[in-house]
């Protein structure tokens, strides 16, 4: 008799069209909309808005997102950069004046203005077919009749208690009663509900101009932001172009910078120098090598990356065989590196969407408001939750990511894109943070090293390397956790699931579809 082996969830298998995403209801409102006739596009931005209801701690309006789309999957890949930018009164002197050493997590020093609404505006507008009512209607429905709070939204829920505590207007939202609502409970945002339907109604202008934007502005002013209602109307997200690397016969496409994917790339350019195919999966030495990797990409990371419209970004030097090269002969296969500075890496709170459909339209879509609950500021009519992403910068008037009037931050939330032979193979990502990279190769490599299938590759247990520890989930062997001991690595079990991750895999042969969604989350793949 054959040997069944399923430790996990199998993965969702179609041929008309798959949505992947972190959340039952945003995977099935995604289904719902192309089964009505919209697009891969029409889809991702209808779940992100879902999402901004349902996973009010990872998400929303309030937020920026990054899109990979490639037409038909002919792997001509569009990058669109929807991250906001700082106040136009923002600048390193200012907040040097004031006795800031370092920008705040939260706060309205913490808030770039939200690219989120002007690119799913955008987006819709140049590839989808329905517009931005119909897109919004489930998000509508949800904040303004109530959703389950599940599981995992529940576990990250309630550790911002005392943050959102601290806002008269985030507490009165999000915490009834006064504490968290626990999995199970039912919850509901009316303001939410009615600025998205203002927002149905007049498109962009109506989150960017008028009285939602006046709200936003207000309650940042009276905190002591230095926001204006100029800011929010001049907010335009950009087309740029992708950049990628070759690994193991595919071509994986990320974000430029201001964007953190090329992390992933460099990570991959230096394994390629190694036979990871010959190793164990969940072996030490397949996991010091992918933790060397990504400590001396996380390092250039954190030299280089920030706003190419404001700094040179060296990128085609830092994507270079040569530079790959001198990277890796930093690596001993056998003992920890000493000599690097100390990485502190941030988690946040992310949600990513990856679907294809019918016509093979393939997008990689990830939707942030950074930490839990952002900023925990509160849009006290409108009930946007706004996003932190301004604590990215730095106040070193000399560092590429220091803060500018107009200037993006270095952004960690990036989705991914497999091309093959003209061809998209898979859009995926894996969230989390500063984590991203190392999720993105760690899936990448299960599967194009260790021929796993998207959701064993999700499945699979994870290493991290943060503020000089390993933190290793559960599911590593013993006999890996103490080799990476004896390689002079100091191993800690991870407080919160390292990740999540969405993954759609195309056959242009068989003409099929596999999605797979990380066990994780609360979501699921659904197909049909």
């Amino acid at each position: 008799m054959r040997d069944f082996q399923f430790p996990g969830r199998s993965p969702v298998r179609a041929t008309e069209a798959v949505a992947a995403t972190s959340h039952p209801l945003a995977t099935l409102a995604a289904i719902e909309m192309l089964r009505s006739g919209g697009n891969a596009m029409d889809a991702a931005v209808c779940a992100a808005a879902v999402q901004g209801v349902v996973e009010p701690q990872s998400t929303g309006i309030g937020g920026d997102c990054f899109v990979l789309y490639s037409p038909a999957g002919q792997g001509n890949v569009l990058a669109f950069n929807g991250s906001g930018r700082a106040p136009a009164r923002a600048t390193v002197d200012w907040y040097l004046d004031k006795g800031y050493s370092e920008l705040p997590k939260q706060g309205p020093h913490a808030v770039t203005v939200p690219g989120a609404v002007d690119a799913w505006s955008r987006l819709l507008e140049d590839h989808g077919r329905k517009s931005l009512a119909e897109v919004l209607t489930p998000a509508i429905h949800y904040a303004e009749n109530g959703y389950v709070v599940h599981d995992r939204v529940a576990f990250d829920w309630a550790e911002p208690e005392t943050d959102l505590s601290a806002d008269e207007h985030a507490a009165r939202i999000f915490l009834p009663g006064g504490t968290a609502p626990k999995a199970g409970d039912v919850h509901r945002q009316p303001e939410l509900a009615a600025t998205l339907r203002v927002i149905a109604k007049l498109g962009r202008a109506g989150f960017y101009e008028g009285a939602v934007a006046d709200d936003m502005v207000r309650r940042l002013n009276e905190l002591g932001g230095l926001h204006s209602q100029e800011d929010f109307a001049a907010t335009k997200g950009d087309y740029v172009a992708p950049v990628r690397t070759a690994y193991g016969g595919y071509d994986i496409h990320q974000m430029p910078p201001n964007n953190q994917g090329l992390t992933a790339l460099l990570m991959l350019n230096v394994l390629s120098g190694f036979k990871l195919g010959g190793l164990d999966p969940n072996g030490a030495e397949r996991l010091h090598l992918e933790i060397e990797a990504g400590r001396l990409a996380y390092q250039d990371r954190d030299r280089y990356v920030g706003d190419q419209d404001h700094v040179p970004v060296p990128i085609k030097q830092l994507l270079s065989g040569a530079y790959a090269d001198r990277l890796r002969a930093e690596i001993d296969r056998d003992r920890a590196m000493t000599h690097l500075p100390r990485l502190e890496l941030p988690g946040s709170d992310t949600v990513y969407i990856s679907i294809v459909d019918r016509d093979r339209n393939a997008v990689s879509f990830i939707n942030s408001t950074y930490y839990s609950f952002g900023s925990g500021v509160v849009g006290p009519k409108t009930g946007v939750v706004l996003q932190n992403r301004g604590s990215s910068f730095r106040l070193d008037p000399a560092h590429p990511n220091a803060i500018a009037p107009g200037k993006r931050p270095m952004h960690t939330i990036m989705p991914g894109m497999a091309t093959r032979n003209g061809r998209v193979v898979m859009p995926f990502g894996v969230m989390g943070g500063g984590y991203q990279p190392f999720g993105h190769v760690h899936l990448l490599t299960n599967m194009i090293d260790f021929g796993m299938d998207p959701q064993q590759a999700l499945d699979a247990p994870r290493v991290f390397y943060n503020d000089d520890t390993v933190e290793a989930e559960r599911g590593i062997p013993a006999e890996a956790i103490e080799g990476l001991r004896k390689r002079g690595h100091r191993i800690a079990e991870p407080h919160h699931p390292l990740g999540g991750g969405q993954v759609v895999l195309i056959d242009w042969e068989k003409g099929t579809l596999t999605g797979a969604s990380d066990p994780r989350k609360d979501g699921l793949a659904l197909g049909y």
